[in-house]
């Protein structure tokens, strides 16, 4: 199976994983809160699941050619980077581990606003005609990353009064 265009399936994958990602830094949201290792965890899988549908119907699980692809199109580069970026975090995310890593486990999981970006990074260059909807991502991550440096920047004055 070697297809040129992107699946239908694919995309929409795309689609919510950034989707996902996106909502996981969403602060002041309470109920949001109490949900977050699992939005986490259902992002890393489904951003596991989108590149394993690439590889499989797209290349057919041509290990080789999925390497090559990684290496020439800067799109999938960004998107592989983000997936690597993901594991330490699931990896991560129990309570058991948390403890252990202590402050480290905090400064470990900041990655998920790097990871964020290269999502909508990813899906914007993915997208060959209409980028309409890879711009709203952008707009809404933009959004979600600005309510989190405010509410970090309101936090900090607070313990500096």
């Amino acid at each position: 199976f070697f297809f040129k265009q992107k699946t239908a399936y694919e995309i929409k994958e795309c689609d919510w994983s950034s989707d996902v990602c996106s909502s996981d830094l969403s602060t002041g949201f309470n109920r949001l809160i109490s949900f977050r290792r699992l939005l986490g965890l259902f992002a890393f899988f489904y951003v596991v699941l989108h590149f394993a549908t690439y590889a499989a119907l797209d290349l057919g699980l041509a290990w080789d050619h999925v390497l090559e692809d990684i290496a020439k199109r800067p799109y999938i580069t960004v998107g592989f980077t983000a997936l690597l970026l993901l594991i330490p975090l699931a990896a991560t995310s129990a309570h058991r581990l948390q403890r252990a890593l202590g402050r480290n486990w905090g400064k470990l999981h900041r990655l998920v606003y790097a990871i964020a970006i290269l999502g909508v990074i990813h899906f914007w260059w993915q997208v060959k005609r209409d980028i309409s909807e890879p711009l709203l991502y952008a707009f809404l991550l933009t959004v979600l990353l600005g309510v989190r440096i405010h509410h970090a920047w309101a936090l900090r004055r607070e313990r500096a009064a």
